[in-house]
């Protein structure tokens, strides 16, 4: 008898020894997926300039930047043609201006560092808009801030990343002028009263990068094609300015320095 419950407790000992260890030699050989995963753009080619070396993740923050503008800047202008509230009016209002600010400043910048730049939204954000457009009234107003809030929310913590790790100087100023930008957008966005953080918290969107494998590297003497500027149509004329971001920073920011005449 004390044989057979010896036997017993020594296979229940190697039984459970099993089970714990089952999770560990299973998860070892994929333990870096998610790293490998996360590594696809900064193992992209990185461009020595004059202005400090220029990565993968440095390009895809220009690109996006750029891209913000291209639907936020609509997104904006809509609101002031519908403004189903005073609210909804003021951040649309902060929207085309902080993005024709940044929509400035990141064609220079994209300029000086060969990076070409898109002329269209991802379909992604082309059905932000077309959402936005097939509402109405309170349904407006909720996707319009939501949306919106979501979206703002989710490029906040990249841009802080690429402000920390970039060595590239033009970057690191682009990143300080969009953060600003961002959280005047966020808080504006708040202030509607119609942003639901449950819905924030449970649909926070991932994979924003502009591509997989980040925008492509610039070679070196090639010029990129000069992109037209993101701007409102004649008749919208928003007087909102750009609000200082919580903790009292100061966003008005002196307009930005053009050496070679990009925006002329």
């Amino acid at each position: 008898m004390r044989r057979i419950n010896g036997a017993l407790i020594a296979l229940a000992i190697t039984g459970t020894v099993g089970a714990l260890a089952y999770p560990v030699f299973y998860s070892y050989p994929h333990r870096n997926d998610a790293a490998k995963a996360g590594a696809v753009v900064t193992e992209a080619p990185t461009i020595n300039t004059r202005w400090g070396p220029l990565t993968a993740s440095d390009r895809d923050l220009i690109v996006r930047v750029r891209l913000a503008g291209l639907w936020e800047l609509p997104a904006g202008q809509q609101a002031l043609e519908r403004a189903p509230s005073q609210a909804i009016k003021e951040a649309g209002e902060h929207l085309i201006t902080g993005h024709n600010d940044l929509d400035k400043r990141v064609r220079i910048i994209a300029a000086q560092l060969g990076v070409e730049l898109p002329n269209q939204p991802t379909a992604q954000q082309q059905g932000w808009l077309d959402e936005m457009t097939a509402a109405q009234g309170k349904d407006y107003e909720y996707k319009f801030a939501n949306l919106l809030r979501a979206a703002h929310g989710k490029i906040l913590p990249d841009i802080g990343t690429v402000r920390n790790s970039t060595r590239n100087s033009l970057v690191r100023q682009l990143a300080s002028d969009t953060n600003n930008t961002v959280l005047d957008h966020i808080t504006i966005l708040e202030k509607t009263g119609a942003v639901d953080f449950n819905f924030i918290a449970e649909n926070s969107m991932k994979g924003a990068t502009a591509s997989p494998s980040g925008p492509p590297a610039p070679v070196p003497g090639q010029q990129v094609p000069d992109p037209p500027a993101v701007t409102p149509p004649p008749g919208l004329n928003p007087t909102s300015g750009i609000s200082p971001s919580p903790g009292g920073i100061n966003t008005n920011r002196p307009e930005p320095e053009d050496p070679d005449g990009i925006l002329q």
